[in-house]
Parts: structure tokens; sequence; C-alpha cells
């Protein structure tokens, strides 16, 4: 596999944010892929990630409250830049601070979401957004809200930069790229994955924050 045969696809609601496709073989936790939707420069370029910051930001423009901007899949640059967006555009926050935290779980070994005691106050009865880079089959964003509902947390938006579905468990996914913008993209559970049955090898792990190749 040649990861310089890298697509670039703008996104819809704005030329200038792009992510950049990988085709092939590849496997995350919870099923295998035909495309690797590769976000590094969205997530890590002041110019891009500010851009979705923007397009993600506005959507809880007109919403009541929100607290915490909860980041997975090292989305916390985006985070720091949509908590600046909503505030100048006006989204209130209710914690005695009046301000938007933007925190990170941690991840356990088991793939068990912790929140440390000095981070709980940031959960507990507040309202959150959860970012989170890419999902394909919802699992990753089902076992989230299940982390921050545990935690007590009020989930107020789901936001993604890149969703395979626009709900999951009856929540809405606003996501700045689906499915409609990639070329031919499949995603299969790994035990029926047709790529598998016909004996083609797997080209990479991959996961919201990048890939291994194989």
């Amino acid at each position: 596999m040649d990861t310089n045969n890298l697509i670039k696809v703008p996104a819809k609601v704005n030329s200038s944010i792009n992510l950049k496709l990988l085709k092939g073989h590849f496997a995350t936790s919870h099923s295998h892929i035909s495309q690797y939707v590769d976000m590094t420069t969205l997530k890590s370029r002041f110019n891009e990630a500010t851009l979705a910051a923007k397009v993600l930001a506005d959507k809880y423009t007109n919403s009541t409250y929100v607290d915490t901007i909860v980041c997975m899949d090292g989305t916390e640059v985006i985070g720091a830049f949509m908590a600046e967006r909503m505030t100048e555009q006006g989204v209130m926050s209710i914690n005695s601070h009046k301000t938007i935290s933007v925190v990170t779980p941690e991840i356990h070994t088991t793939g068990q979401l912790i929140f440390r005691d000095n981070l709980q106050p940031m959960i507990k009865n507040k309202h959150i957004v959860l970012l989170i880079a890419s999902a394909t089959t919802g699992k990753t964003i089902l076992h989230s809200v299940r982390c921050l509902e545990f935690y007590g947390g009020i989930i107020e938006g789901i936001s993604a930069l890149f969703s395979a579905s626009n709900n999951v468990g009856g929540h809405e996914v606003d996501s700045i790229f689906t499915v409609e913008d990639l070329d031919n993209y499949h995603s299969y559970d790994a035990a029926d994955c047709p790529m598998c049955k016909e004996g083609k090898k797997l080209d990479a792990l991959v996961n919201g924050y990048g890939y291994s190749l194989l």
C-alpha cells in the first residue's frame, strides 16, 4: 500500500476544510473498512482546525447552555476553537466560572473511559458536547455517551469530523463529512468482511489517532 496516494476531499460547507482518503483494507476496533479517513492536518493545523471548529460550533448558537466539550481521538485543538467560537456567539454556561471547559477522558487499557476526581466537576450535572474525530459503526459514540451519563453529564450534542451515520442510539450526530462525501466507502463487521473472504490482507490498523501499517 502506497501511503503517498492520499486523495484530498474538500468539505461541502467550506472547500478549505479537507480530509484525505486512503483506499485499502483496514481494521478499526469495531469493523473493517475500505477507506482510511485521514484527518491529521484537519486536527492539527491552525487554519483548518479553526474553520472546522466554526462549522461545528455554529450548530450550538441557539443552544441554551454548553458547559463542557469532551474531546475524543485527539480533537482537543478543534475543541478549544469550538469553545472560543461558542463564547463569541453567546452560548452560555451554567458552571460557576461561566466559561466552557475542554477536557479529555483517560482511556484505561481495557478501553474503559475514566474521569478522575479533579475532572468530574466539569462533567457532573454539566451540559456537554461530545466531539469525536471519526465514527464508523457508532460504537465509540455509544460507549462515550454511556460514560458521560455514568458521571452525571447532560448530553447536549454530538459533533464529529466524519460520521457514517447521522443518528446513533437516538442521538443526532452533526458532522462535517459523511459517507456521501467519500468514494465507495464501506464498513463491514469483521466476521463478514468480503475483503477478508477474498483473501485480501489487512493494510493497517486504524483508529481516530491514525494508522499503523502491517
